[in-house]
This record gives C-alpha cells, sequence and structure tokens, in this order.
C-alpha cells in the first residue's frame, strides 16, 4: 500500500475509533488522535468553535504535554492516557476547586487498577507511594465575568515514561482503554458538581492526602495542615515550638522538605 493509501487507512481507523468510543461512553464527540502537540491545544481550538460539553480529546502520544507552571509532562506513545474534556461550567467557586474535585474522583477509580493505594497532593498531582502517577491542568476561558468553557487536562501515566525516575504506573498489563472507561465518568461527574468542596469531600481529601502532616518549604515555609472548602493549602507556620499559625495559600507548588 502506498504511503497515502495507508495514512488514508489510519485516519479511517482513528475516525472509528473515535466514533465508538463516543457511543460506548455516552458522549457527544472525541477526537482520538494518534499524535498532537497537545490535547489541551486541540481543546482550546474545538471550544473556541462550539464544542458541546463532554466533547473529549484524546490522543496516544503528545509532542509538547504541559503542566501547571510551564512545566512539560512526558507523554510517550500508548504508555498512558493523555486526554482533555471540554466542560461548560458556570459557577466560579466550582471551578476554583475543579483540579482537586477531579483528583478525588479519579483517585478511588484509580485504585482498581493499581496495586497500592493512590494519593492525592495538592493543587492537582496523584501519587501512588512517593511517586508521580497522574496530573491534572485546568485551563478556562471566561466571558461576561463568568466561565464560558473549560478544559480539563487529564495525563496518567499506564506505565511510566522511561525518562522520568520519579514516575509511577498503573498494575503491569493494565489495558489503558479499560482505564479509560472508567476515568472518563468520573472527571465528568466531577465537572457537574456545584459549590465549594464538601464536608465529604475535604474528608476524602484528608484520607489521601500525601502531605498532610508534613513539613513543606513552598510556597511557603511551615506544615502542611490540609486544605479548606475552597481549595487553599492550610499551613501551619508556627516556627520553633511556638504557636500554631494557619496561613491559607492558594497559588503555587506545594514542595515537600523530604523532596528537595
Amino acid at each position: 500500500m502506498s504511503t497515502n493509501g495507508s495514512n488514508i487507512a489510519a485516519g479511517a481507523q482513528q475516525r472509528a475509533l473515535s466514533t465508538e468510543t463516543a457511543r460506548r461512553l455516552g458522549l457527544p464527540r472525541v477526537e482520538w488522535f494518534n499524535e498532537v502537540g497537545s490535547t489541551l491545544d486541540v481543546a482550546h481550538a474545538l471550544a473556541v468553535d462550539g464544542a458541546e460539553a463532554g466533547t473529549l480529546i484524546i490522543a496516544d502520544a503528545q509532542t509538547a504535554g504541559r503542566g501547571r507552571m510551564g512545566r512539560t509532562w512526558a507523554s510517550e506513545p500508548r504508555a498512558g492516557l493523555w486526554l482533555t474534556m471540554i466542560e461548560r461550567p458556570r459557577d466560579v467557586s466550582a471551578l476554583d476547586v475543579l483540579s482537586l474535585r477531579v483528583g478525588l474522583a479519579l483517585a478511588p477509580v484509580l485504585d482498581a487498577f493499581s496495586d497500592l493505594p493512590v494519593r492525592v497532593k495538592w493543587p492537582n498531582d496523584l501519587y501512588v507511594g512517593a511517586r508521580k502517577l497522574a496530573g491534572i491542568l485546568i485551563e478556562a476561558r471566561w466571558r461576561d465575568g463568568v466561565p464560558d468553557w473549560a478544559a480539563i487536562g487529564v495525563g496518567i501515566n499506564v506505565r511510566p515514561p522511561v525518562t522520568e525516575a520519579n514516575a509511577a504506573g498503573l498494575r503491569s498489563g493494565t489495558d489503558r482503554v479499560a482505564v479509560l472507561h472508567a476515568v472518563v465518568p468520573a472527571v465528568r461527574s466531577a465537572a457537574a458538581k456545584l459549590g465549594p468542596l464538601g464536608d465529604a469531600e475535604l474528608a476524602d481529601f484528608a484520607e489521601r492526602d500525601l502531605a498532610r502532616g508534613r513539613p513543606c518549604t513552598s510556597p511557603t515555609v511551615g506544615r502542611v495542615v490540609g486544605i479548606d472548602a475552597s481549595g487553599a493549602l492550610v499551613v501551619d507556620v508556627a516556627s520553633d515550638g511556638g504557636a500554631s499559625h494557619m496561613v491559607l495559600v492558594r497559588a503555587g507548588s506545594l514542595v515537600l522538605t523530604e523532596d528537595r
């Protein structure tokens, strides 16, 4: 078969996979790519063009996957799930905690595919043991003072990337399509919730919190206490055995003392 014929056949296969995935997951649209720069970038373009809430972009590989604060995300071919879901939330307080809410929804789902419990780390990471399993990145656009759409980027290592020494993967032999079909409903459920985090969600976070009670050097120096309903990190910054003094941190990356 010619190169052109091979490309046509591959394109037809991807379209069929997209259609079948949309049908099985009950989504209005799925765009499944062999490779893209970033699924988030594709989501931005589709959302601007009016893509419905529930539109899913997934790629077998990303050449420019990204995390928070300009970091890169290793997205080797078929080594994990590299996806972005477009949603159209209207509740600002819910958008503020969306990355935490998605992480809380994904952790119990991924437990089923992991040899160890999945832990959460403020503001947007999932861990297995001391190694990072997944990351969540929310990018939103606003119109007239309210969110117009949000792109929920999720990267999950099914197997750890060879370029990342501190990365975790799921149980050997895990089928990434099975993970996809478990993950998507969890993401959509989290995106549909309203308001700040509730008491049950805060209790769930505390139970899975990787950092709770541990000293940190960033985004401030102190000891991690947990999070509040608005998604802020609560840190006790007391020094030299002084009385506790809690501060709330709403931005930055959490660096634990032993991780330096």
